[in-house]
């Protein structure tokens, strides 16, 4: 199996993504290795290269062999930087598809370099991972295209809404197959000790309550509403603290100052120093383990948030706007609240509130979340796309 990546940046797809090749590979069933278009991205005012990447760093000490095309450059939400390659950039491609079987694409967006004339042709499965295919930019274009040309044989949703989102936006539904998000519940658990220990990173005290937010900072995420309702939050509960994390969440980004100036206004000094800017983290687990809530404020483009997934098995309650598939994965675990800061902030109050009453539930739910589960039902996907390619048969697969 060969995937392509648009590039290595922070963002749940990718975490994903490559959770799900290392899953794969662990019983030795099958090889993997990864093509990244880019080397370098900069975005959410953060420069993010590919041998810094915690996936990537993953992926390599997994053993999965991890190239680029040395491509570098700043990429907006929703576009390709650029669908016009070169021809060593066509060869390099075209040396790591002849030893596949298929393809795995981390989103639509590789398909601008997939979908270049004089490359091998290998079926493609899309793994797609966002709700709004209206906002790809010409990457949907690419997907149906490659659709329509019978290279792409299969699309794996996260979410029932991206599935959903896909087929009205045209893509035909026996394609569609729904795979939820799942995530290492060996450490993404809740844990008293990273929990205590976090806090006194930061100087929190042990009682507390904590509310985390885990997000890069990028439109969709709504970043202004989340900062509106930590403000009224941290007015309400005088003990209170907000954790914020994630690229371009940290003092070096102009953008962001300028969102907590509007959003706390003449209150920055006095609730100012309760707001810790953490950036990227690369141990969740223990941010998540510290935290009371995780909040989502998102106003689009969310399929399966993985910070709620792993936020709730850490103990976390979640609390989330009605975005993708949100609603139905915090059911009976936390709260979802109307797009309104102090209707936000209430919620929190009430899910530090209720953590207690919450936490038999989260913990029965573990299962419905595993990456066990998850990797299981890629691994059958996949058998199937790979058994027909062998059989000399157009590639397809049975409905997930």
């Amino acid at each position: 199996m060969l995937s392509v990546y648009e590039g290595f940046f922070s963002g749940g797809a990718r975490i994903v993504h490559s959770d799900v090749l290392l899953g794969l590979v662990e019983g030795g069933q099958q090889w993997h290795r990864v093509l990244s278009v880019h080397g370098e991205v900069h975005r959410e005012a953060t420069t993010q290269r590919m041998e810094d990447d915690a996936c990537y760093r993953a992926l390599t000490a997994g053993g999965i062999d991890v190239t680029s095309l040395g491509r570098s450059a700043g990429l907006v939400d929703g576009t390709v930087a650029a669908s016009v390659f070169s021809g060593p950039e066509l060869a390099d491609t075209a040396r790591a598809m002849a030893g596949a079987d298929v393809i795995l694409s981390l989103k639509e967006q590789p398909l601008a370099l997939l979908n270049q004339a004089g490359l091998p042709r290998r079926p493609v499965v899309v793994c797609l991972h966002r709700s709004d295919p209206e906002n790809q930019g010409q990457a949907l274009d690419e997907l149906k295209a490659a659709i329509a040309d019978g290279t792409v044989v299969a699309c794996v949703c996260c979410a029932e809404s991206t599935r959903d989102a896909y087929e009205a936006a045209g893509i035909p539904g026996e394609l569609l197959h729904v795979i939820p998000n799942g995530v290492d519940l060996l450490r993404f658990r809740p844990d008293a000790a990273l929990r205590l220990a976090f806090r006194e990173s930061l100087g929190i005290p042990a009682g507390a309550p904590v509310v985390v937010f885990a997000a890069r900072y990028a439109g969709m995420k709504n970043v202004p509403l989340f900062l509106r309702a930590a403000r009224a939050w941290l007015a309400r509960e005088g003990g209170g603290h907000v954790v914020v994390c994630g690229a371009g969440m940290t003092e070096d980004n102009p953008a962001l100052w300028a969102d907590i100036e509007v959003a706390f206004g003449a209150d920055r000094a006095v609730l100012g120093d309760r707001v810790h800017l953490l950036g990227v983290r690369h141990d969740m687990e223990t941010v998540y383990a510290g935290s009371d809530v995780v909040a989502l404020t998102s106003a689009s483009g969310e399929a399966a948030p993985l910070c709620l997934i792993e936020g709730m098995m850490c103990g976390a309650v979640p609390v989330t706007t009605d975005v993708g598939d949100s609603a139905s994965i915090v059911e009976g675990h936390g709260f979802v609240t109307p797009f309104d800061p102090e209707a936000i902030a209430f919620a929190w109050s009430a899910a530090v509130a209720d953590r207690e009453l919450f936490a038999p539930a989260l913990a029965a739910s573990r299962e419905r979340f595993s990456r066990t589960r998850m990797i299981a039902a890629y691994a059958d996907l996949l058998a199937h796309v790979v058994g027909d390619v062998r059989d000399g048969l157009r590639p397809g697969v049975s409905g997930q």
